[in-house]
């Protein structure tokens, strides 16, 4: 169960990159990076790590994750400069969705390491302090404590001095907005991922008694 939450995360890492190029829109004002709707799902990822294999593992999985993404735009920076072949005529357009700016991606590796940090040290000490009990309450609280530092990190490193500042405070809030609201109806996702990783970890530990 930890091989396929760890090869979730890091997917769902990567993809949230290469979707970040996008910003999609809901009226007028509620402008989101298309990204948005896949990180917000590796929340819960490392929060079902914590509850059922521990702080120590969560933190594997986000370091796993850090590394990954600077390999991923590595190899990124390495395709684009590598000479396209005479008859390739989208070299431009391939350079525009896979590029960003150098605040764009310093903001996305800090706000991402930080947060998922803390994330999974809030909900490791609500979980010392419940138990297993109350699993509603470290997730919903570590995700969106950990959700409104990460989009603050983002959004100011990347686009402060570039807009207005009233712009982006409206852009953090309607950030999180969507973040918060996620984090809500994510807790039956949550729940069940939990359950299932329990089963199979006892089905593991019965096998591994029975053959030792």
């Amino acid at each position: 169960m930890l091989l396929y939450l760890n090869g979730a995360f890091v997917g769902l890492m990567i993809l949230s990159n290469i979707l970040a190029v996008k910003l999609i829109s809901f009226g007028n004002w509620f402008v989101l990076p298309a990204a948005v709707i896949v990180y917000v799902f590796t929340y819960p990822i490392t929060d079902t790590i914590t509850e059922i294999y521990g702080g120590h593992a969560a933190r594997k999985t986000v370091m796993a994750g850090l590394i990954t993404q600077i390999l991923a735009i590595l190899f990124i920076y390495i395709a684009i400069k590598l000479p396209p072949a005479p008859f390739y005529e989208n070299q431009a357009a391939f350079e525009t969705i896979f590029s960003a700016g150098f605040r764009v991606t310093l903001a996305s590796l800090l706000s991402f390491f930080i947060s998922q940090n803390l994330d999974v040290t809030v909900f490791q000490r609500l979980k010392k302090r419940h138990g297993e009990k109350k699993l509603w309450i470290r997730n919903n609280a570590s995700t969106m404590t950990s959700q409104l530092v990460d989009t603050t990190i983002f959004v100011t490193i990347a686009f402060y001095g570039t807009m207005p500042l009233g712009a982006l405070i409206a852009l953090i809030l309607t950030q999180y907005t969507f973040k918060f609201i996620v984090a809500i109806l994510d807790t039956p996702f949550v729940y069940l991922l939990v359950k299932i990783g329990r089963k199979k970890s006892i089905k593991q530990s019965v096998a591994e008694e029975v053959s030792a």
